[in-house]
């Protein structure tokens, strides 16, 4: 393991490198083109090259967490006569329900449960059903269960039905491969702080220029107007319209050299997943169950039934696990008691194989 006071399986937040952190120790000014041509402009055509996107798609950077880029979304390319169906089996799909009504946006919600995947054959029909949809949302990797949904199946339907498509792929873009251009995706969301391995600062969505351009004075915000921050970006050679995270941006952009030197998204994936299945064989035969079917999980972060025993305590089992270095997550299933570990960031077998030792040592209701 890296240095550092304790390693973070989370979903973000993760444990970032020395390298990544050291890359923060440079000051930059958001006017000077060593910058904003050599490092933003840079960052927004590698996004576009690992979304396998063409031409046609381009790369927005937005200051702030991933639900800025979501909530920019939303609120900038849904028109005041258009209608979106937003897929929901998760805390994330819901904080999108709650963006479209505070924004006043006419919407759905398919409610498709939070331990089950969307049913293609009733996305269907709700798209039949209400022929004045125009828009369609859905989490790729929903990190309140650890669930991946079918991308690929719902972007095939989605698009067959012509309707634009909004991803929120916080989670999982740079740690599982997908092709935005064949999959026909709109405007993909997903933020410095996951699995590209950056630190929190900024949101990036990379989009069609197309729908880009028609966005063009739909945004209910003025900060979270997104053509306008991409066309500022476009005429102004990577400038931001507000004050840029610099330093966020410096860590990115080392972030993404090392995802290179890694091998690229199809190693990272490959890692992720050596590094899920070896948690879930360790917690299972310490065991644990988990919440979801090994065919619906994610590589991102794995939910774990709370042990029934009348002892149990989440907290005392977080402070036992972090006083040995390890900070997990408390569950977010509204109806079952679970916890939650990630196993993305600068995360390996031997990390995981320390933890299970950790987890066992903290097991009071054991000893």
């Amino acid at each position: 393991m890296t240095q550092r006071d304790y390693l973070l399986l989370t979903p973000g937040p993760l444990t970032t490198s020395r390298t990544v952190k050291e890359a923060m120790l440079t000051d930059s000014c958001t006017w000077d083109e060593d910058y904003n041509i050599a490092v933003v402009q840079a960052i927004r055509s590698q996004l576009v090259a690992l979304a396998s996107a063409a031409a046609d798609y381009s790369a927005v950077l937005l200051q702030g967490s991933g639900s800025y880029g979501v909530e920019a979304v939303l609120g900038s390319a849904i028109g005041s006569s258009d209608k979106l169906l937003i897929v929901n089996n998760g805390a994330y799909g819901a904080r999108m329900a709650e963006m479209a009504a505070l924004l006043g946006i006419a919407h759905l919600v398919y409610d498709c449960g939070e331990v089950a995947m969307p049913d293609i054959a009733h996305l269907e029909n709700l798209l039949r059903q209400h022929g004045d949809i125009t828009h369609v949302a859905m989490v790729h990797s929903e990190t309140t269960t650890g669930m991946l949904n079918p991308l690929e199946a719902v972007c095939h339907l989605v698009k067959r039905y012509g309707k634009t498509l909004v991803i929120d792929a916080m989670s999982s873009f740079g740690g599982v491969p997908l092709d935005v251009g064949a999959l026909g995706i709109d405007f993909l969301i997903s933020s410095a702080n996951k699995c590209i391995q950056g630190v929190p600062g900024f949101a990036f969505i990379i989009a069609r220029r197309e729908a880009l351009q028609r966005c063009a004075g739909r945004s209910r915000s003025l900060s979270l107007d997104l053509y306008a921050q991409w066309r500022c970006m476009e005429d102004n050679a990577g400038k931001w319209r507000f004050t840029s995270p610099t330093h966020t941006v410096l860590a990115f952009a080392q972030a993404l050299r090392e995802l290179e030197q890694e091998g690229g998204i199809a190693a990272r994936h490959r890692r992720y997943c050596a590094n899920q299945r070896q948690l879930v064989a360790g917690m299972r035969a310490l065991g644990f169950t988990t919440l979801l079917d090994d065919a619906l999980q994610s590589p991102i972060i794995t939910a774990f039934y709370s042990p029934q025993v009348a002892q149990w305590r989440f907290s005392e089992f977080y402070q036992r696990l972090k006083a040995q270095g390890f900070v997990i997550y408390p569950g977010k299933v509204s109806h079952s008691d679970c916890f939650r570990i990630g196993n993305i960031g600068e995360v390996y077998p031997q990390d995981i194989s320390a933890l299970l030792v950790a987890v066992e040592r903290a097991m009071y209701w054991k000893q």
